[in-house]
């Protein structure tokens, strides 16, 4: 077999997606943000949105499972809207995802340096910031391997984290650890379990859904994964109870903990915990690991930006010297281009860390909605076609639950959340213009792609009979290289 270099290598094994999923969500949303959200919405609220947010996100992960078994391929649900709906879709969707992540790469080098003050108040945070992208970057240029391999071990240390961190938090609350009894009762002070009413609980369905942005990484990384048809319905059935055990649990320990009136964006509610529980040296150890947490995020972020990008490329989307790869199969050129943005998105908030690490917060997270519509959407043009073309359905080797409940539940969840963004701008003192441009920032950039794109090519929604779902059989006959025309070719 000669190599090209215009290949991505199937080379992430089954312990590597298992991870990927198991580690895709658990993040700065859980070690840090947690703390603004209990803050803002109370314990009750944030539960009542992680739970909807969680469930939501079950839906729509189940849904990308079937269509990414069936179609492997690092483009994800932007080929997949290219090939089902609409390529003017496709085209938006995937540079949506491509800027969802440069952001959320940015956001990741920010909220490094603000924990990197616990230990070094005095030495600039862009010091830090340019140190985590170095490796970032270090180690997708090694290859597709090398970031599974380090995600396996960052991703196995949160879990592991998360988990002692809930033992923990249970002891303390039944005061075997730490002190005397603490109970519940924190749920209760001024303001309640639901502080901010239904306003509040808007205001954070974006930082939600940021914290699990991460859990759709399992379609793109199906693009090079060796045997996509076991490891993705694995790595799919593993979710929902991540979502549950991890995140909800998370939540009532902190909230009956700390007081919600005292957490926050700026110290991990992970180290407030750990120093309520007398351990001192532990909290500068919790610090540690929420560190190698940023380092996870931002490596799969760069790892999920630069694959878009490629697959972009491949498809005439985006200029070719972004469908290059090396003779490891790492796509430089698209890599190359994502550091530059991310770097650029960074530099405009070296002078406001906290604010921008917010601003940053939303832009993504809205970013990241955007993208599960088009999962929702495609997948049940994808299941349409499948049925109008007298496709088996025993056929498909991982079928979603409840469809078409769970995409339509998901679409609908999905559209609702992001228009009620600027509810809780408005004010009885007016308007905060800053807050609601954040919110909605998104949306104009999207729609001017999608837009722009259609009124150029003069693009129309596919009818389901040309819809085109001949990729899996093809993928059946060689899993191990990716072409250009988006389907496998069988090498000697």
């Amino acid at each position: 077999m000669s190599e090209q270099n215009n290949e991505l290598k199937r080379s992430l094994k089954a312990r590597h997606l298992n991870m990927i999923a198991l580690g895709g969500s658990i993040g700065t949303g859980i070690f840090l943000a947690m703390g603004d959200t209990i803050h803002t919405a109370g314990p009750g609220g944030a539960l009542a949105a992680y739970g909807l947010i969680g469930l939501m996100v079950y839906f729509l992960i189940t849904s990308l499972g079937e269509m990414a078994t069936y179609m492997p391929i690092s483009g994800s649900f932007s080929t997949y809207a290219n090939k089902f709906i609409d390529p003017a879709l496709g085209f938006a969707l995937g540079w949506n995802y491509w800027y969802n992540w440069a952001i959320t790469i940015a956001a990741e080098m920010v909220a490094g340096s603000l924990i990197m003050k616990y230990w070094f108040p005095n030495v600039p945070g862009i010091c830090w910031s340019i140190v985590f992208l170095v490796i970032i970057v270090g180690l997708n240029v090694l290859s597709s391997k090398a970031y599974g391999e380090s995600e396996y071990w960052f991703a196995g240390i949160k879990v592991f984290t998360v988990i002692v961190f809930l033992i923990i938090g249970v002891l303390m609350i039944l005061g075997i650890m730490g002190g005397k009894k603490i109970g519940f009762h924190n749920y209760f002070i001024a303001g309640g379990p639901f502080n901010g009413g239904i306003k509040s609980l808007f205001a954070i369905f974006l930082i939600a859904g940021f914290s699990f942005q991460g859990t759709e990484l399992i379609g793109v990384a199906a693009g090079e994964s060796e045997n996509p048809e076991k490891t993705i319905p694995k790595a799919i059935h593993s979710i929902f109870w991540r979502i549950l055990i991890f995140y909800l649990g998370t939540i009532v320990i902190l909230g009956a903990i700390i007081p919600f009136t005292s957490a926050g964006v700026s110290t991990s509610p992970f180290t407030m915990v750990f120093e309520k529980a007398g351990i001192a040296g532990a909290a500068s150890l919790m610090n540690a690991i929420i560190l190698t947490s940023v380092l996870s995020a931002g490596n799969s972020g760069m790892y999920a930006s630069s694959r878009m990008l490629f697959s972009m490329a491949k498809e005439g989307m985006a200029p070719k010297m972004f469908a290059k790869t090396n003779s490891r199969g790492v796509p430089v050129n698209s890599l190359i281009a994502t550091t530059i943005i991310a770097s650029l998105c960074f530099l405009t908030g070296i002078f406001a860390e906290s604010t921008v690490y917010v601003w940053l917060v939303a832009a993504s997270g809205l970013a990241g909605f955007i993208a599960w519509v088009g999962i929702a959407v495609c997948h049940y043009r994808f299941r349409k076609a499948f049925v109008h073309q007298n496709k088996d359905l025993k056929s498909l080797k991982y079928k979603a639950i409840l469809y078409p409940f769970g995409p339509i539940l998901a679409l609908i969840m999905c559209v609702v959340i992001i228009l009620g963004q600027g509810y809780s701008c408005i004010t009885p003192n007016g308007i905060d213009f800053q807050g609601l441009i954040a919110s909605y920032i998104g949306i104009p950039l999207f729609l001017a792609l999608y837009i722009g794109y259609k009124l150029k090519y003069k693009t129309k929604i596919i009818p389901l009979d040309q819809v085109d779902l001949n990729f899996s059989e093809e993928v059946q006959n060689d899993s191990t290289e990716v072409e250009t025309n988006l389907n496998v070719e069988q090498y000697n």
